[in-house]
């Protein structure tokens, strides 16, 4: 019967262990519900960049088969027909070349989580803990008897 206090302590690093690595560990929920919001972040990008490839699709349509647009587009970006002569109309400002981008780069991370060897350490401390106090209590117990 008194090994059975014993392995108190090795049950205790045991589900110590267990603990930690299931909601702290590099595969535990801390680490996979960082992924979900990743994973989140993610599609938000992918619908932004669906959002800009429909404009830059429908502006090189046009710039295809419109000649007004083309020209439009030609004379912001500071060409000109040969027989043309441009005639600056106060209040409208310089036409300005508008930069189009074509999305974000967005960059995971790695997710925050407790290593194997740190919970391996916790585990093996609770452990010892648990053995020393049941040890120690065994102790005073023969001495008061």
């Amino acid at each position: 019967m008194r090994i059975f206090k014993y392995l108190i302590g090795v049950w205790t690093a045991i589900a110590v262990y267990t603990l930690f690595s299931f909601l702290g560990g590099p595969s535990g929920l801390s680490s996979y519900n960082y992924l979900l919001s990743e994973r989140e972040h993610q599609w938000e990008n992918i619908k932004e960049l669906g959002i800009i490839n429909e404009e830059l699709e429908r502006t090189r349509f046009n710039l295809q088969y419109d000649q007004d647009t083309m020209l439009v587009q030609a004379r912001q970006m500071g060409y000109g027909q040969p027989d043309e002569r441009f005639i600056r109309i106060v209040g409208l400002g310089i036409p300005k070349n508008t930069p189009v981008t074509a999305g974000n780069i967005y960059s995971t991370s790695y997710p925050d989580y407790i290593s194997n060897k740190g919970i391996k350490i916790a585990a093996l401390c609770a452990g010892l803990l648990v053995f020393a106090f049941v040890f120690m209590m065994e102790i005073i117990e023969n001495k008061s008897r």
